[in-house]
């Protein structure tokens, strides 16, 4: 099966679970604080430590690939979730790409910050007449740091990493000499700001 129609099966998974007519009960509207601890309690999400926001495991593909080696999942699913009590998912590093479907709520924006020095922000969401876009698509090798946006109550994403999630293959924070290299790399992309991404993750 092919990295797209993954992407694909997820998303229908996801949005099947999560989207379904009746799964906003009277007084949870989509959209809103109550809906959002029912989203968490329904799909089992869990805190993630050190990174931050809500995870639930999804499972991986049955297909393997080989990689420096080792048998790899061609793919992992996972829900992810931010929240207004929990809004940044912290800067990290993933060896896998990574990405990331809107499946309810937003915007988020993706602070991303690639091998070669150069920085974007891309907005999750769905108003893609103003530039928003339903999945965002990080490489390999890039930091990344995600921020709902202000006002917004929740974001629930759909995440898939191919090939598949392991711990040995994500880095989560950084230190004054990753301040130093991508400060001013953009307007937003101030020491200050930098540093608010990394949040408690901050070498010393």
């Amino acid at each position: 099966m092919t990295h797209t129609r993954f992407i694909g099966t997820t998303l229908a998974l996801a949005l099947g679970s999560a989207l379904h007519p009746q799964a906003a009960a009277p007084g949870k509207p989509v959209g809103s604080s109550t809906r959002a601890a029912e989203l968490i309690q329904t799909l089992h999400l869990k805190v993630l430590p050190k990174e931050s926001g809500y995870l639930g495991i999804v499972g991986v593909s049955q297909q393997h690939v080989t990689v420096d080696g080792r048998s790899l999942a061609v793919q992992s699913q996972n829900y992810y979730m931010l929240t207004e009590e929990l809004p940044i998912n912290y800067l990290h590093r993933l060896v896998p790409d990574d990405t990331h479907i809107l499946i309810e709520g937003g915007p988020v924006d993706y602070f991303i910050f690639h091998p070669d020095g150069h920085v974007e922000i891309v907005t999750l969401g769905t108003d893609i007449t103003h530039g928003e876009r339903p999945i965002i698509a990080v490489p390999g090798g890039c930091w990344k740091a995600l921020k709902l946006h202000k006002g917004a109550k929740y974001a629930l994403m759909a995440n898939t990493l191919s090939p598949e999630f392991t711990p040995d293959r994500v880095k989560i924070g950084e230190g004054s000499a990753w301040i130093k290299r991508f400060s001013d790399a953009a307007p937003w992309a101030t020491p200050e700001f930098l540093r608010e991404l990394i949040g408690p993750n901050l070498e010393k």
